[in-house]
């Protein structure tokens, strides 16, 4: 599992979805999509309408990979920030029944919109 107890996890910019489409694939149930995904270096997250998959990808070649999976049922709490002149980066903190914290930044993206997509599935 990922350590969401450092600061910032993932340092994230946008990524067209059929870029990492066929990594999460095999995890998705019928009747869950795709919504938005964001990428950083080797790692990436994926939005879907049913949760949040933080993938670490791990090792030197990048096979190995470690997929959390995050339901918007177990959002208690959210946050937003969005970015400032000197601050480029918005962030996304999450609050999970039984793990605490999770953040996320975002850099070019609009975490306004984003805040809307957990605001409309976990109110």
């Amino acid at each position: 599992m990922i350590d969401f107890s450092k600061d910032t996890v993932f340092k994230l910019t946008p990524c067209k979805p059929k870029d990492i489409a066929p990594t999460v694939q095999p995890i998705i149930i019928p009747g869950e999509q795709i919504i938005s995904s964001f990428k950083a270096v080797r790692d990436f997250v994926v939005f879907t309408n049913k949760r949040l998959i933080a993938v670490n990808v791990q090792g030197m070649t990048g096979r190995k990979k470690d997929f959390t999976s995050l339901p918007y049922n177990r959002i208690q709490a959210f946050s937003i920030e969005t970015a400032g002149t000197f601050d480029l980066d918005a962030e996304l903190d999450l609050w999970f029944s039984g793990l605490g914290n999770v953040r996320l930044e975002f850099r070019g993206s609009d975490i306004r919109a984003i805040g809307q997509l957990i605001a409309t599935h976990t109110l």
